[in-house]
């Protein structure tokens, strides 16, 4: 792992147990903070509902950026679960990655997942998994 993120661990608490709330359905949003630490979560309607893929409505990604830009945040991640498999960037995680800048987290809701919670740093087509710093 070359980099590393910063996030409370309630954050990583909140993203958890949003993927556990409703394992069939890959869960999303973005994350935020101040001075390169995450610090508040703000969840997304999957519009897709779909186990497998996520997609959120350009008019929510308006309304949560405006959110940010008020409360005086940065953007600094995105969040998605993987309902069944590996909680690594699939192919059209990687190809959708609009924010290179950013942290992406991917979620396990599986009870027996021996990583439950992974961040990536992906752009240029790659992903470089990131230690994950707990405050």
């Amino acid at each position: 792992m070359i980099g590393s993120v910063s996030i409370h661990r309630a954050i990583l608490e909140a993203m958890l147990a949003e993927a556990r709330r409703n394992p069939g359905i890959e869960c999303c949003g973005l994350l935020a903070g101040r001075g390169g630490e995450i610090t508040h979560i703000l969840p997304a309607a999957n519009r897709l509902a779909s186990a497998t893929a996520y997609d959120v409505a350009p008019q929510d990604l308006f309304h949560l950026f405006r959110q940010m830009r008020d409360a005086g945040l940065d953007h600094l991640g995105v969040y998605h679960s993987h309902p069944s498999g590996d909680n690594a960037p699939s192919p059209r995680d990687i190809e959708q990655a609009y924010y290179p800048e950013a942290a992406y987290f991917i979620l396990s809701p599986l009870p027996d997942a021996s990583r439950p919670v992974r961040a990536f740093q992906i752009g240029d087509g790659a992903a470089i998994e990131l230690k994950i710093e707990e405050e």
